[in-house]
């Protein structure tokens, strides 16, 4: 897939270009390399002693993670498996994600990257939509499977041990892992092959090399819902070997050092940041993906950052903050990371703040969406601190900020983000009436967020479209509500929503996790005052323990909106 024409002649007037760091193109050869398989052949070939990745202090290279990726591409031939089958993976961040994830592709399927907490009920929406005909699945995630099955049959199970492929360490990981969370009883499902004997059986068989094309799907991506059912973005190999060629052109000479890579790959790997960043763009690299199978565990988090040297780190705001404000975190040293990237959900200037006095580097902020591969735009590597914005668009990315009429807005002017790319998915899997929803009559993507363009091209993403809150006819945005509320020294985390009122329309409430309980609701909406006009200023402060989040830490507005409207009910 290559720019045509007119878009490349359309791209050299964008702003954006006169702010890229030297050496960045202002488009990529997108063209380059075919499919996600050529990128880990050429790896393998070029890197086999490199450490691919990393678990529970155990290292696979990249010749090895290639031999279990053929095994695995050899079971799937063998079991019927060809061209365009979908095989699901439902597991956490443990070692035998990435060569399960290579085997697939060679095979010449479809990777279904599947939620590991995920509901019977969410599950089965997932596997009768994708029509998954395998499913890899963490042993004490099986239950949800055996649940699901009811509805959603699938061909085959291949049961994941936390341990596997760490060699007697392994074993170990297995035990302790199996002892801290607990395997449901009567969960295993009769039939269900152990993942060891995949590996076994496919090593003892020929892999026949298949047809893999850049235009074929190599992932269906579900939404998380947060619009209605969740859809899967079908993402071909030319879309992800893009973004993997454009966070390339747009990190290469910051990234460039003399010592190993090495990400930290807390985010989950079924996550499209992290499957882009921390595992097709570590290929790319011949860099190590140093998992963190539970990153919620911020003491054992921590102790393993304590373990060890690194040079790259990503992570959304709520992991970044719940880091930095654990005192152990004082006890690691930061004097081998280069970069510090956040993307997912909005970084706040506090987090940010934190971050930089606590290692001496800024957080580089991007913006992106499972149906864009996902990244879209991305700061400057070299900011020297935190800018609030998410960046600029990326090389062979336009970008268009529109109204609800389809017509571009000015600069300074706030409107829904529009874009255009090689990254952009061929549309929602089975779903044409539903892609022609978020599809321009002129190729762009409608992603669903606020954002307004500054003069020099930068992004400034001001909130969800669905997400703002109406007062008497003015825009409220959580965002910014959020932003001002967690600047107060005692508050913790905070959420805002709108919920109905019979004066204004909406009232913008907040619900905040303190730091310190002494602080009260009128304290606080004294200090908004101070900040916001009197129309956003939190018309209601609920105090709460917690806030509901995604598995990757993303507060979920609409899930804490539900559970109070039905409290209310």
């Amino acid at each position: 897939m290559t720019t045509s024409a007119p878009m490349a002649q359309a791209l050299t007037t964008r702003p954006w270009f006169a702010s890229y760091a030297p050496g960045v193109p202002h488009s990529i050869d997108d063209a380059m390399g075919g499919t996600i398989n050529e990128l880990f052949e050429q790896a393998v070939r070029d890197f086999g002693a490199n450490t691919a990745v990393e678990s529970f202090g155990v290292g696979l290279n990249y010749a090895r993670v290639g031999k279990i990726a053929t095994a695995i591409a050899a079971w799937l031939q063998a079991t019927g498996h060809g061209p365009g089958d979908r095989v699901a993976i439902m597991m956490p961040n443990v070692a035998a994600y990435i060569p399960i994830v290579f085997g697939i592709l060679k095979a010449g399927c479809t990777v279904v990257n599947v939620n590991p907490l995920y509901t019977p009920r969410e599950l089965t929406h997932q596997l009768k939509d994708s029509g998954a005909r395998t499913i890899f699945v963490l042993a004490q995630f099986e239950h949800t499977v055996k649940a699901a099955s009811v509805e959603a049959p699938v061909e085959r199970v291949i049961r994941v041990m936390l341990g596997d492929l760490l060699g007697f360490k392994g074993k170990l990981v297995n035990f302790i892992g199996g002892r801290k969370t607990k395997i449901p009883p009567n969960s295993q499902i009769p039939g269900a092959i152990e993942f060891s004997k995949v590996v076994d059986i496919g090593g003892g068989r020929t892999f026949k090399p298949v047809t893999v094309n850049p235009a074929d799907i190599a992932f269906l991506q579900y939404t998380g819902g947060t619009t209605g059912v969740a859809k899967g973005a079908a993402l071909r190999h030319s879309n992800l070997l893009a973004n993997v060629a454009q966070c390339s052109a747009w990190f290469e000479e910051a990234a460039k050092s003399n010592l190993p890579d090495v990400m930290i790959t807390a985010l989950p790997l079924y996550h499209i940041f992290a499957l882009t960043a921390c595992c097709l763009y570590m290929a790319k690299r011949g860099a190590c993906s140093l998992l963190i199978t539970n990153p919620r565990d911020i003491p054992g988090f921590i102790k393993t950052l304590k373990s060890r040297r690194y040079t790259m780190i990503s992570g959304v705001n709520t992991l970044f903050n719940a880091l930095a404000e654990h005192p152990d975190i004082k006890g690691v040293k930061f004097d081998h990371l280069q970069l510090s990237l956040a993307g997912g959900m909005a970084t706040q200037q506090a987090v940010a703040e934190k971050w930089k006095k606590l290692t001496g580097l800024p957080i580089i902020e991007g913006y992106g969406l499972s149906e864009t591969s996902p990244g879209v735009c991305f700061n400057r590597a070299d900011i020297p601190a935190f800018t609030g914005t998410v960046g600029y668009p990326w090389p062979s990315t336009d970008v268009s900020i529109r109204n609800a009429d389809n017509q571009e807005l000015p600069a300074g002017s706030v409107g829904e983000l529009c874009v255009k790319g090689p990254q952009v998915m061929a549309g929602y899997w089975n779903r044409p009436d539903e892609t022609a929803k978020v599809m321009t009559a002129d190729g762009y993507f409608r992603t669903g967020d606020l954002a307004m363009m500054l003069p020099d091209g930068q992004i400034k993403i001001v909130d969800r479209l669905k997400e703002m809150v109406i007062v008497s006819g003015f825009n409220v945005y959580p965002n910014e509500v959020e932003e001002v509320l967690v600047k107060h020294p005692k508050v913790l985390e905070a959420a805002v929503i709108g919920l109905p009122d019979p004066n204004s329309g909406e009232a913008v409430c907040a619900y905040v996790v303190r730091r310190d309980d002494s602080v009260t609701a009128d304290e606080l909406r004294a200090f908004c005052s101070e900040s916001l006009t009197k129309y956003k200023v939190p018309r209601s402060i609920t105090f709460r323990s917690e806030l509901p989040k995604s598995n990757v830490g993303k507060v979920l507005r609409r899930v804490l909106k539900d559970e109070v409207t039905a409290a209310k009910s």
